[in-house]
């Protein structure tokens, strides 16, 4: 009886060699002339044997290109599992009266040996015969074996080289696309999993090296063919390292969803004595073929991974509008990096920040804006979390700090120089030399470091990061300030105040907008600004939109404010114009 994984990997084999493919097979047309040669032998081929069919992979000086398995002499020799000479059939009571040896082509003298690939899986035969009958010695029949042996560690090569994942196994992404090409016209489901995040993996790589982390590629197709169980027509594929897809039907029970449920709540060994948890997300395409190419279906498939792992659920299905939103970010993100290497389309407002005692604007926090040439004027929520997402953000910030000295170093010495506030990531204040670049920038220019604000986002991130909150440390030691934004939007932010080197703290706009109507608001404002000053922190409330609510502030305390009521974001030109009229006094 042929266990379960022996169904799969017979499956597989015969999957990868009852197809055409010209390259092989003109290898093998080689190998059975010379079997032909060496043996004295007219005829010969090599066959593969399914469920329902053979398939003539390779002939010479012989006819027939498929038969039905019932009708193939050569079944015998596989069912057999052993080598099969007849120098006669006109005397072998199996074959004297069959159609093939009574009619086209005619065999009288037949030899064949199983093909027998490295997983002990018999795929075919190599066989050679003649219209005569002929006596044939026990050396033919070992060279007859020996050249079989040769021809299947060939195809155990090529299927190797081209078709399976070195690692894992399991056949790999070359193998899918070709698959998916050969699928005749009928739904199909393609699942896309991936076990463990590629970010993690390539932590993991990098700190033990790669021998570990292939270790636990391979335990996770173990782990997956184990939990999923795939039918003998369900295949599974190592498509990347960590990721893997499932090619099924409809009407499978697994479904992403289901695939992903049996693989949550397991780990995966990583080297003797140490596993890690995995985290398996899914997503799945349903398809019928033609209408869209292999590469597409797949992508598709990925697009739906991608939409599961964004949203932080363990499965999707494909969706079409959710795809064309990803198109369209993407999109957008290669248009991005263009903006950021050329003028045009990129620019910065300003919005200035007032002195609630003088009325007197005091510094600006410089903000990005994009004009796009297809979508025109775009909102920075639109590109901004994009960005976050990739390498772009720290060119973000580059570009931004350029520009922003740009101003600095236009204005120098005038009556309307005033200090400018950036934002800037996690990630841009965990590099060692952040502080030292943005030093050294403003050294070249003659400006100093005081001029030029930092504006912390991410400050929950921050905090948890040594290598951030030492650069933060950094940038304080050599004169920047620090401003931490959004104070009051959580639980946590009085945490961070003995934590973290600041100098400005923002009060978010939830507490902000609603002090002219809510006592509640008040009554939290003044406490916390209270709080603020007696740590002799510089307070700045954001999103000041009425006089009354600018008066309330003043009162309680706050130092500076920034809101519609005083200003909007304004580019360099009506900035500069603005800051003329509001400082008329001192530019005389």
């Amino acid at each position: 009886m042929i266990e379960p994984d022996d169904n799969i990997h017979r499956y597989c084999a015969l999957q990868a060699l009852r197809e055409p493919d010209a390259c092989r097979d003109d290898v093998l047309v080689k190998f059975v002339r010379l079997a032909s040669r060496v043996l004295g032998i007219p005829g010969s081929f090599i066959s593969v044997l399914d469920d329902s069919d053979q398939y003539i992979r390779a002939a010479h000086n012989f006819g027939l290109k498929q038969t039905t398995r019932e009708e193939s002499l050569c079944r015998h020799v596989v069912d057999g599992a052993a080598e099969m000479v007849i120098p006669d059939t006109w005397l072998d009571g199996r074959f004297a009266a069959h159609h093939f040896v009574t009619g086209a082509p005619f065999i009288r003298f037949y030899a064949g040996v199983p093909l027998r690939n490295r997983e002990g899986v018999i795929t075919g035969t190599l066989c050679v015969t003649d219209s005569e009958p002929h006596p044939f010695s026990a050396e033919q029949l070992a060279t007859l074996k020996m050249l079989g042996n040769l021809a299947m560690s060939f195809l155990d090569a090529w299927h190797a080289a081209g078709f399976i994942d070195a690692v894992t196994g399991l056949p790999n992404r070359q193998r899918l696309i070709r698959d998916l090409h050969q699928l005749t016209d009928s739904p199909h489901r393609l699942i896309l999993l991936e076990c463990i995040e590629l970010p993690r993996a390539s932590e993991l790589a990098r700190s033990m090296g790669m021998g570990p982390v292939e270790a636990l590629f391979k335990d996770v197709a173990t782990l997956l063919q184990q939990r999923l169980r795939p039918a003998p027509d369900e295949r599974l594929y190592s498509v990347a390292n960590g990721r893997f897809a499932l090619l099924t039907y409809p009407e499978s029970a697994l479904t992403a969803d289901r695939a992903v449920g049996r693989m949550a709540g397991i780990s995966a060994g990583l080297s003797e004595g140490l596993s890690i948890s995995l985290t398996p997300h899914g997503g799945q395409v349903d398809f019928i073929t033609g209408g869209i190419s292999p590469e597409e279906r797949l992508r598709r498939a990925a697009s739906a991974l991608y939409e599961a792992l964004s949203r932080g659920v363990p499965a999707m299905t494909y969706s079409e509008s959710a795809d064309v939103q990803h198109t369209r970010d993407f999109t957008l993100m290669h248009d991005f990096a263009a903006a950021l290497c050329s003028e045009g389309g990129l620019y910065l407002v300003y919005q200035p920040k007032i002195c609630l005692r003088s009325g007197a604007p005091v510094g600006l926090e410089a903000l990005i804006r994009w004009r796009h040439p297809q979508y025109g004027e775009l909102s920075p929520v639109t590109f901004v979390p994009l960005a976050e997402k990739t390498e772009l953000l720290h060119k973000m910030t580059t570009w931004v700090i350029e520009r922003a000295i740009m101003r600095l170093v236009r204005l120098r010495n005038h009556p309307i120089q005033l200090p400018i506030t950036v934002n800037v990531s996690l990630n841009d204040f965990a590099r060692d030399d952040f502080a030292d670049v943005l030093d050294e920038k403003m050294q070249q220019h003659g400006l100093p470091p005081s001029l030029l604000g930092i504006e912390c986002l991410e400050t929950e991130r921050i905090v948890e990061n040594p290598q951030a909150m030492s650069g933060l440390a950094r940038l304080r030691q050599r004169g920047f300030g620090i401003s931490l934004d959004d104070f009051g939007t959580g639980y946590s932010n009085i945490s961070y105040l003995g934590r973290m080197p600041l100098d400005v703290v923002k009060l978010d706009r939830s507490l902000v907008s609603n002090l002219a109507t809510e006592r509640a608001s008040r009554v939290i404002a003044r406490s916390i600004i209270r709080m603020l000053k007696d740590l002799d922190y510089v307070v700045l409330a954001e999103g000041v939109e009425d006089a009354e609510t600018g008066r309330i502030l003043s009162e309680y305390g706050s130092d500076q404010a920034q809101g519609y009521f005083y200003a909007r974001p304004m580019d360099d030109n009506a900035l500069d114009a603005w800051l003329l009229w509001k400082l008329h006094e001192t530019c005389r």
